[in-house]
């Protein structure tokens, strides 16, 4: 009896560590087909770029070189699609990039969709575009080169210029914000106009170069996690 016991036990135990590493465990491949979606497309990723385990990149998504994506990172082109995250980006940890749908029974829905190049989008991210923890970029989205979107941030239905920072906690929803510009932390900004009234980047901005050095770690994240070393480091022993 005890030696039943046991094996149940260890039964019981080994089911339990195969459940947690399921709950654990990321997820990159294709999307379902759906009435939005009569496509299946999987996740195009440079290979200079690294995808954590505990991430999901799924369906129509393209990564750039050197993107790094974080622990518990979601980005879904399941519904809202193509998303696109541009060279030397980073999506740290808790960070959702998703999108309305942007098909339905075989037809465009334009209105969620951005357009960059000629080419329609979901969500467009430009290059060296920082992503801090569990900011939202939910499509229609289009955002330029050199942001950084703080912790806990939101963009929603908007477009954002190059070299803008949204501070933590700041949310844009179906606005336009102009190259250079800084959200306060904690704003919420729905109106043109007050998008429009948002400061300047100047020199004595505290924040001006937190971008830059974000995306110098996070660009070495990709590099090491694919087995690179830094330039200059020596061998050791």
């Amino acid at each position: 009896m005890k030696r039943v016991v046991k094996v149940l036990l260890a039964g019981s135990l080994i089911a339990n560590l195969f459940l947690a590493g399921i709950i654990l465990m990321g997820f990159t491949g294709p999307n379902v087909l759906t009435s939005f979606n009569d496509d299946v497309n999987k996740p195009v990723i440079a290979k200079s770029s690294f995808v954590h385990e505990l991430a999901s990149v799924i369906g129509d998504v393209k990564l750039g070189e050197r993107v790094y994506v974080a622990p518990a990172a979601s980005i879904r082109g399941d519904e809202g699609q193509p998303i696109y995250v541009g060279n030397e980006s980073n999506v740290q940890d808790g960070v959702v990039i998703h999108g309305l749908e942007t098909m339905e029974e075989g037809k465009a829905v334009e209105k969620n969709q951005v357009e960059v190049g000629g080419k329609k989008y979901s969500v467009y991210i430009g290059d060296r575009v920082s992503m801090a923890h569990q900011s939202q970029v939910h499509g229609p989205a289009l955002v330029g080169n050199d942001v950084f979107i703080g912790m806990q941030a939101l963009v929603f239905k908007a477009t954002v210029g190059d070299g803008t920072v949204l501070e933590p906690g700041a949310k844009l929803v179906g606005v336009k914000v102009g190259s250079g510009k800084y959200v306060p932390a904690g704003s919420v900004i729905t109106k043109q106009a007050d998008a429009d009234a948002l400061p300047a980047i100047t020199g004595t901005y505290a924040f001006k170069d937190l971008n830059k050095a974000v995306v110098h770690v996070n660009t070495q994240f990709a590099d090491g996690y694919n087995g690179k070393k830094p330039a200059g480091q020596g061998h050791g022993h």
